[in-house]
């Protein structure tokens, strides 16, 4: 039976650990430059509707260094934009195809997407969630502790598809969490009300505020995102104005532990939601998690066509 990555939901907490076990795996052998091919023959279509460096990039080399192909279908490429339906699509691609990446702006398409397709459907960016960055987030950060339970991850900016997606993952590994974002920018309240429950069961623990000082208190992870993300751009200068005071700079990371680290998805945007001093200085892992964008979806995308990864 087929399995898809559309939220980290879908997944269970043993395949997260399968996934980064064998990211380790992968990763060890990409470094040592040993030939690795489990997805020889094998073809992954690119949808993207959105713009992408790193998840294109990261998923494109990945799958030629399993020994598979990838194919890189923009929005223009396909007769989708000319009115031919997603079901429709989807049943095609599962004919030439053994898996599909898709990058778009709605959940309801990925979803509709997978439900139509009999080969796997991943997730690789839409309005809601982003499932792959949140893993290589987790991933990062277990190489850092050596653990996940008990880390807490301050998150600061807008509640968008990046803190969804955090929320999904840390409630599931037992991490506490902290979100700090300005009154009209929380995440979405649905998945805040799963992760808090799924939270208390794993022995974690979801915050939310709209003090970041308040946020980063005992922080080991201080975490940020674009305060405009694609599609919104119309809104550029009043969010420029609404997340003011909430800002990465030297005065919040301060404020956390003082072996705190710096995340950030991606591109960042230098004097808005982090200062320049703070995503180039010594705390910042920004650039080790961008690198391990690709051992991670490798990881993914053998357990989701190429079988059993278990055993790493």
């Amino acid at each position: 039976m087929k399995k898809d990555l559309l939220t980290i939901s879908d997944i269970s907490r043993e395949d997260i650990e399968g996934i980064f076990n064998h990211a380790k795996f992968l990763k060890e052998k990409f470094r040592a430059g040993e030939t690795y091919h489990p997805l020889k023959g094998k073809t992954l279509g690119m949808i993207f509707k959105k713009a992408s460096t790193r998840t294109r990039i990261s998923f494109e080399s990945g799958m030629y260094q399993l020994g598979g192909h990838a194919l890189f279908l923009g929005a223009k490429d396909l007769q989708m934009d000319r009115g031919e339906s997603i079901a429709d699509t989807a049943k095609i691609f599962s004919l030439y195809l053994d898996g599909i990446v898709v990058r778009t702006f709605s959940q309801d398409e990925v979803e509709d997407l997978a439900s139509n397709a009999s080969i796997p459907v991943i997730n690789g960016l839409t309005d809601q969630h982003h499932p792959c960055q949140i893993l290589c987030d987790m991933f990062t950060i277990m190489e850092k502790f050596g653990r996940l339970k008990g880390v807490k991850v301050a998150y600061m900016g807008d509640g968008n598809n990046i803190a969804n997606s955090w929320l999904d993952g840390a409630s599931k590994m037992g991490m506490n969490l902290s979100i700090s974002t300005p009154p009209d920018y929380k995440p979405n309240s649905e998945i805040v009300k799963r992760a808090v429950a799924v939270a208390q069961k794993n022995g974690g623990k979801i915050e939310l505020t709209d003090n970041p000082f308040e946020g980063v208190r005992d922080a080991d992870i201080i975490y940020t995102d674009v305060w405009t993300s694609m599609g919104q751009e119309d809104e550029y200068d009043k969010r420029l104005k609404d997340f003011k005071g909430f800002q990465v700079n030297t005065n919040l990371v301060g404020a956390a532990k003082k072996d705190c680290l710096i995340m950030h998805c991606l591109p960042a945007h230098r004097g808005e939601e982090i200062s320049a001093d703070v995503i180039d200085g010594e705390k910042s892992i920004v650039f080790e998690e961008a690198g391990n964008r690709l051992h991670v979806q490798k990881a993914i995308l053998e357990m989701l066509m190429g079988g059993d990864i278990g055993h790493r």
